[in-house]
């Protein structure tokens, strides 16, 4: 089986790190489908909405107030008309547009439709002509004649134009205010969203421990918690997991052993072998499920010593019984410990003859191991969701019980090497190991 695999927890939560880290905060800042931006048009859109309702409250308010002022102003200037026409010969107003009176034909057809035969005072606001600017008109009967004056409305209309311009400007202030601040706001809620999502990821690259450990009594730390108490049943499950695996192999490791014994005293012939081919099976069988449980356990530890990179992993690959080809760059060599690379390097040397097809080639330079088959790659979903134990991942990459790449995985955590797998465009799979360099204290390159 091949599996996509990763650096360990620590390197697992740098990578995390990494993707979160100012480009990544950059790109999130300005993505309009962020819940920030979302939320902040939604406390724009309430706030202009709401600026706009009070905008027309008070200009139809304010418009009705100067349209009642002028109209009482025109009424007492019909007032003071009909006085004066009752006392003196009818007037007109002068050229300079000075307020009169006017009477009969002189009177606006608009207000003496509006007046008709109506026994009261009418009043008509008249803005047809902008240039001389807006009147209100008030006209009536006195002793049979139509008699009208008028007022006018410039200013009323300039200061609800100043008005109208004065609240656009503090609605946009109001914005230029409001929206920051519903941005700072909310970048401490989404800080501690952010907060659950790296250790829901952390939690999902192997890191068992990983906790939110949110404090608070508000939504975000009900997720959190939950988070939280999620991870606690996975690892507990984990636990009885490798604990179930280790119980198990050892509990056949006796009767495997009298198996074993049984197996070498039977008559030679074609079905013994295939008891003992069978049984040499099961015994390997059994020694990656404890190797498994104890990585598991984090029993193991490296014993790390420079060794000739090159000539080990040729060793390795000699051991395998299988025609490799291998190809060392210089004399590289490695601090670490050699028998758990002996364990990697084998395994990925087998799973590319068993999964992939020749030739199957192996390079090694100065702190990286490569090995590459010519099959048809990796299965997607092994390179999305990486291997899964006793699965193989595709029929196409043959049999097995899908723990060599798993046990590869952890010999490399435990040497602090990084073992990823990736597919190659022209065809084959290839699987990278790095190793960590040496110390500077060894005198040689870190």
């Amino acid at each position: 089986m091949r599996r996509t695999t990763g650096p360990a927890p620590g390197a697992q939560a740098e990578r995390i790190a990494s993707e979160d880290g100012p480009g990544r905060g950059v790109r999130r800042l300005v993505d309009p489908r962020s819940l920030r931006w979302k939320i902040a048009f939604g406390v724009a859109a309430a706030a202009g909405a709401m600026a706009l309702g009070i905008g027309i409250l008070v200009h139809g308010t304010t418009e009705a107030r100067d349209m009642n002022v002028g109209r009482g102003e025109a009424m007492r200037a019909l007032e003071s008309a009909e006085a004066e026409f009752r006392g003196a010969q009818p007037a007109r107003p002068s050229p300079s547009g000075v307020p009169g009176y006017l009477v009969g034909d002189d009177v606006p057809d608009e207000l003496r439709d509006r007046l008709g035969s109506e026994p009261a005072p009418v009043t008509w606001y008249d803005d047809r002509k902008p240039a001389q600017g807006p009147r209100m008109w008030a006209a009536g009967h006195v002793d049979g004649t139509v008699l009208a004056t008028w007022v006018d409305m410039g200013s009323e209309l300039r200061s609800l134009q100043a008005l109208d311009r004065h609240m656009r400007y503090a609605a946009l202030a109001t914005l230029a205010v409001v929206i920051p601040l519903t941005l700072l706001a909310v970048e401490l809620v989404l800080r501690r969203l952010r907060r659950v999502a790296r250790t829901a990821h952390r939690i999902k690259h192997g890191d068992p421990d990983a906790r939110t450990r949110s404090r608070g009594h508000d939504e975000i730390s009900e997720i959190s918690s939950a988070v939280d108490l999620m991870a606690d049943a996975l690892q507990d499950r984990l636990r009885d997991e490798q604990r179930f695996t280790a119980d198990v192999a050892h509990e056949l490791r006796t009767p495997l052993t009298g198996l074993v014994t049984s197996a070498s005293l039977l008559p030679e012939g074609e079905a013994t072998d295939l008891v003992r081919d069978r049984v040499q099976v099961l015994r390997a069988l059994v020694d990656d499920l404890l190797e498994i449980s104890r990585l598991d356990a984090g029993a193991e530890e490296a014993d790390a010593q420079p060794v000739p990179l090159g000539e080990l992993v040729a060793e390795s690959v000699r051991r395998t019984g299988l025609e490799t080809r291998v190809t060392v760059s210089g004399s590289p060599v490695a601090e670490t410990d050699p028998r758990r690379l002996d364990r990697i390097v084998t395994n990925l040397v087998l799973n590319a003859h068993r999964h992939g097809a020749a030739p199957v080639e192996v390079s090694v330079g100065e702190t990286t191991v490569v090995v590459r088959d010519h099959g048809p790659g990796f299965p997607s979903e092994v390179l999305a969701h990486g291997p899964q134990r006793f699965r193989t991942g595709a029929a196409e990459r043959g049999h097995g019980h899908g723990l060599g790449l798993t046990i590869a995985l952890g010999q490399a955590h435990v040497i602090g090497a990084r073992l990823t797998l990736a597919n190659i465009a022209a065809g084959g799979a290839v699987a990278t190991l790095e190793l960590p360099g040496r110390s500077p204290c060894s005198g040689t390159r870190a």
